[in-house]
């Protein structure tokens, strides 16, 4: 099959998730045009993910498409974005037109999950590698940050920790086939939801915010980073074990160093909105580091060159 015909079945297969809400111009053209709303500022960010690092290689290739846009995708969440749109590169070996459509298919259901479109993208051959770039709208000067962070904010996260990491140590994710065979830990893994509807309902109530994917700890480090660096002062926080909520089979340093997880982390010195379902982990205190049940601990996760 030639470039052009595995793009057919790309588009053939991603059907109404290519077009519609804000979408004027989809797939097919040079580029993408996407109807912006007034008074809005555009959120993007983009995601590499290699086989054999970010994803088995021999894993079931829609269980592969499925987490390829749900990882990329929560950093809208973390932004409080809403009305996405997905781009997507895709890094191919071989033509595997089966793959590529189970693989297209995918990301399909994650982009209905989530209610974002994927718009475009490109082939081109290589070893295999999945880039996803997501954009997405704010109401203007209302973003969610990293920076916003301040000594007395409560510390929160939207659900449990340390499933997926569970699940690489347990290894042999390999073996399922479909999203129906999945055990819950393989589910926290390759099925993962960017909390989109969270960082909407967020607006406006969080100080700071944060998607968990390399390690509680290390990401939460650079929050309080970046709220240091904004207010002028120290800012660390403080965790309490016992209220960090663990992923059933999920051990406390797996929740705390071993991301993938996507939940929202996020600080604030207000009530939560009422629709939204959180577990209050700690407290930001006027101290740099990280401290967990009043002892420093080192704000380590995963690195890609380590």
């Amino acid at each position: 099959m030639n470039e052009f015909d595995l793009i057919d079945t790309i588009t053939r297969t991603l059907g109404p998730v290519a077009s519609g809400g804000r979408v004027r111009v989809g797939p097919g053209d040079d580029a993408a045009v996407v109807a912006a709303p007034p008074d809005s500022d555009v959120v993007s960010s983009i995601d590499a993910l290699v086989g054999g690092v970010h994803f088995p290689l021999d894993a079931a290739p829609w269980l592969i498409g499925y987490r390829a846009l749900m990882v990329s995708a929560s950093d809208l969440a973390a932004m409080g974005a809403a009305d996405g749109w997905v781009i997507v590169a895709l890094n191919l070996p071989d033509d595997r037109p089966s793959w590529v459509q189970a693989l297209t298919a995918g990301m399909r259901r994650a982009a209905e999950d989530i209610g974002v479109r994927i718009v475009g993208g490109n082939l081109a051959r290589g070893p295999l590698a999945i880039a996803v770039s997501v954009h997405g709208f704010v109401p203007a000067k209302g973003a969610l940050l990293r920076s916003g962070a301040r000594p007395g904010d409560e510390i929160w996260v939207t659900g449990a920790l340390g499933g997926a990491a569970a699940a690489l140590a347990r290894g042999a994710l390999s073996r399922f086939g479909n999203a129906d065979e999945l055990d819950p830990l393989a589910r926290r893994y390759f099925m993962p939801v960017a909390r989109v509807e969270a960082g909407i309902a967020l607006r406006g109530a969080a100080s700071a915010a944060i998607d968990v994917s390399d390690g509680l700890l290390q990401d939460l480090g650079h929050l309080c980073v970046a709220s240091a660096g904004a207010s002028s002062g120290p800012v660390g926080a403080s965790l309490e074990s016992d209220q960090i909520p663990l992923w059933p089979g999920a051990t406390l340093e797996q929740a705390l160093r071993g991301g993938d997880d996507y939940e929202l982390c996020f600080t604030t010195g207000a009530s939560l909105p009422a629709a939204l379902s959180a577990h209050r982990i700690g407290r930001i205190v006027a101290a740099p580091g990280i401290f967990l049940d009043g002892h420093p601990v080192h704000a380590t996760g995963y690195q890609h060159f380590l």
